[in-house]
């Protein structure tokens, strides 16, 4: 069967898009906007966008595994955006945990993962948004360019169809392979990308801020900090800067 790629110009958001029509899609179809209304991140932030400048894709995927092992999900999209845009050039390009990418210790992309209640089965029905600012030159941008940065901003130039093209075909197989072998299979991939392996962070999570030394992750993708000698996991939170 093949999958839908629908192409918008302005949308809401993509993940809703897809939410709004989930019956009446396939595992693996995926919806590309121009522009984004109501774009949205992790924990209802909004994510700000500029027509035709950035990439806003959205795709949907049937997990054959329970909700409670697809742990690690937005992890692994995070690895294998990164290792596709290091492919195209952006060789600086880092992860933060648990669903940005970094370059030059600013936000270049976010991921956004949704579990939606399609049917009532066991299955994991989850809706992954990934966003990338590419060249967001305007005025707005000025306001935002001590947290944001984008490929145009730091010379690198990649046509959008491509990196399009690239994207869905790394996608569907990775989530395939999450789906059969879980987060493991892509676990040790992120040691070599995390911006802050080794290093002090800061953790929220909600009105609570964790100090100490990020190790890692373990296999279920928690954050491990180190504090006062003893490893600690975390499965919620956020690292802020």
């Amino acid at each position: 069967m093949k999958n839908k790629l629908i192409l918008l110009p302005v949308v809401n958001s993509t993940n809703q898009y897809l939410i709004d029509h989930i019956f009446y899609l396939n595992s693996g179809d995926v919806c590309i906007a121009e522009y984004q209304t109501q774009g949205r991140g992790r924990r209802g932030k909004k994510w700000i966008s500029f027509f035709g400048d950035n990439l806003y894709l959205s795709i949907y995927w049937c997990m054959y595994r329970e909700k409670k092992l697809i742990s690690g999900l937005s992890l692994m999209i995070a690895i294998v955006l990164a290792e596709l845009l290091q492919k195209l050039g952006v060789y600086e390009v880092r992860v933060k945990w648990p669903n940005d990418l970094y370059l030059k210790n600013r936000k270049l992309a976010g991921i956004l993962v949704e579990n939606i209640n399609r049917i009532n089965n066991s299955f994991s029905h989850v809706i992954i948004g990934i966003g990338v600012n590419l060249s967001s030159f305007n005025i707005i941008n000025a306001l935002i360019s001590s947290r944001w940065i984008n490929l145009q901003e730091s010379g690198i130039v990649i046509a959008r169809d491509v990196l399009i093209f690239k994207l869905i075909s790394i996608l569907r197989k990775a989530l395939q392979k999450f789906d059969n072998d879980g987060f493991e299979s892509f676990f040790v991939r992120w040691f070599i990308l995390d911006n802050f392996y080794n290093k002090f962070v800061k953790l929220s999570i909600g009105n609570t801020i964790i100090k100490g030394i990020s190790r890692g992750i373990n296999w279920q993708g928690e954050i491990l900090l180190e504090r006062s000698g003893k490893i600690r996991s975390y499965f919620d939170g956020n690292i802020i800067i």
